[in-house]
């Protein structure tokens, strides 16, 4: 069974929430490629609908947009970009990087809220309830 931690970006609230998911919710994200939506009901987000931006895998590689498959690949990069950030102009460099495809070896999902509901993500996540706990402490 696959287990992923998606972290979440509410791009209304300025805000990221990590969220641990496993069993059946973790397999409607396999398959699927950077860019795809995702209904948000597998993390917890009923009525929201959620677009996959990156990731990457257990040893911290990300995954990239322009790399297809789930595999991993060694790919020559000479400006900024996704896992590279040269110390002078003109440096290039090989670096390896995980395919756009989510598979069994992807770690970290990094999505974004496209479209919510009638609730903010805050509330379906109960992260307001702690908040209030928090300023009655």
């Amino acid at each position: 069974m696959a287990t992923f931690n998606v972290v979440v970006a509410d791009p209304a609230e300025g805000a990221a929430y990590p969220i641990e998911v496993e069993g059946q919710d973790a397999n409607r994200f396999i398959g699927r490629n950077i860019g795809d939506e995702v209904d948000g009901d597998a993390v917890g987000l009923t009525g929201c609908t959620l677009e996959i931006t990156g990731g990457s895998d257990e040893a911290g590689r990300p995954m990239r947009g322009d790399v297809s498959g789930p595999g991993l690949e060694s790919v020559l990069v000479k400006e900024e970009s996704v896992g590279y950030n040269p110390e002078r102009d003109g440096e290039r460099r090989r670096i390896s990087v995980r395919g756009s495809e989510v598979s069994d070896a992807t770690v970290q999902i990094n999505a974004k809220v496209t479209e919510t509901g009638d609730e903010s993500v805050a509330s379906l996540l109960g992260e307001d309830e702690e908040e209030a706990d928090e300023a009655d402490e």
